[in-house]
């Protein structure tokens, strides 16, 4: 009896666990509610794969790098990037080296075609200098049989100096018979969130929609502006001209604290820092940063002195923004399409600017 019952327990048993094996067969598994997914790969690295650096083929044929493509570095794979806080590539297919370098899509104001501060230029000879100018009057920075920019100033004369600080305030762009400006609002407290530029096309407010990459095209396609952040920052080109970009600032507290400018409490003098690149000057081109690209130039300012001084205001002077009536002016839109002796910007007449001040954006860069 013993040895019988003892066989039926077992039996007995191994019955419930083949009973209880098929039950939790059938049933379905359940997920473990701890278990960690899979980390999704960063944003940087699928748009790497999905967005590779961009390469530019150079065709024309009085370039430097004809035939050759031109590929954009990783650190900055694209021309126009996403975001405006990224650097961009930069491609020059007049360069030395035919390689892209990485930069970002605003004024280098130490580069070769700029303008800033309290004017500082950087003269298309590489020498900088000051053109002080007087407030409230404008001044041709370049005229051209094709075009003319000028630019108008604002400033203060603080108390004790002989002489007005001063900034450029606002841009005419004329070309043809058609005319641009742009130009910085007054402003009493600045403010980043706020667009603090205002535009014209041939004397007809404009408006260019904020947001980074916005553009606004001339209908017969010669003017392209650009935003090259969400507001304040623009690009201007004029196609096979001339391109620039501009940025409006405030004078800081500390710019007022370290130049004593005195700035008043209810304007904080916003003004425009600038950066040109010109694609094709005639060798007569004129005004106050024009001239430095001419092939015969001789620069006059002082060497070696902090604040070397370029004057002209006598000979550079507008009547008012949109005028070409300098003494020294030579542009006028009658004969703007007649074909004159031309700067050939080509490899004879450049060097390798990387290595100095223009990181490769000015077209001339003597000496």
């Amino acid at each position: 009896m013993y040895t019988h019952s003892s066989s039926s327990s077992s039996l007995h048993f191994l019955v419930l666990v083949l009973i209880s094996s098929l039950v939790s067969l059938a049933q379905p598994t359940l997920a473990d509610p701890y278990e960690r997914t899979p980390t999704a790969q960063p944003p940087s690295k699928v748009a790497a794969k999905v967005f590779p650096p961009q390469t530019y083929s150079c065709n024309d044929p009085t370039t430097n790098c004809f035939q050759r493509n031109i590929a954009c570095p990783q650190e900055c794979p694209m021309l126009k990037p996403s975001s405006a806080r990224d650097k961009a590539c930069f491609i020059d297919c007049n360069s030395v080296s035919c390689e892209a370098i990485c930069k970002n899509r605003v004024p280098d104001c130490t580069g070769i075609g700029s303008a800033c501060y309290d004017p500082r230029f950087v003269g298309g000879d590489g020498v900088m200098f000051y053109f002080h100018g007087k407030t409230n009057q404008t001044f041709s920075l370049v005229s051209d049989t094709k075009f003319q920019v000028n630019a108008r100033f604002i400033g203060r004369r603080p108390q004790g100096r002989n002489r007005d600080n001063t900034w450029i305030q606002a841009l005419g762009f004329m070309f043809n018979t058609q005319t641009f400006t742009l130009a910085a609002k007054k402003v009493a407290q600045w403010d980043d969130l706020v667009d603090q530029l205002v535009f014209t096309y041939n004397n007809e407010p404009l408006t260019i929609e904020e947001g980074h990459l916005s553009t606004w095209v001339a209908s017969d396609g010669q003017l392209t502006v650009e935003r090259t952040s969400t507001r304040n920052r623009v690009l201007v080109k004029l196609p096979g001209i001339t391109e620039f970009y501009v940025n409006v600032v405030p004078v800081t507290k500390e710019d007022d604290r370290i130049h004593n400018y005195q700035i008043p409490s209810d304007d904080c003098f916003a003004h425009l820092e600038v950066q040109f690149k010109f694609l094709d000057l005639s060798e007569s081109v004129e005004g106050v940063l024009g001239q430095t690209y001419r092939p015969d130039f001789i620069n006059p300012v002082k060497r070696g002195v902090s604040m070397p001084v370029m004057g002209g205001e006598d000979k550079f002077k507008t009547s008012y923004l949109l005028s070409s009536d300098c003494r020294r002016c030579i542009f006028s839109s009658e004969n703007s399409d007649d074909e004159t002796n031309s700067l050939v910007l080509d490899p004879t007449m450049t060097v390798d600017c990387t290595s100095r001040t223009s990181n490769g954006y000015g077209v001339v860069c003597r000496r």
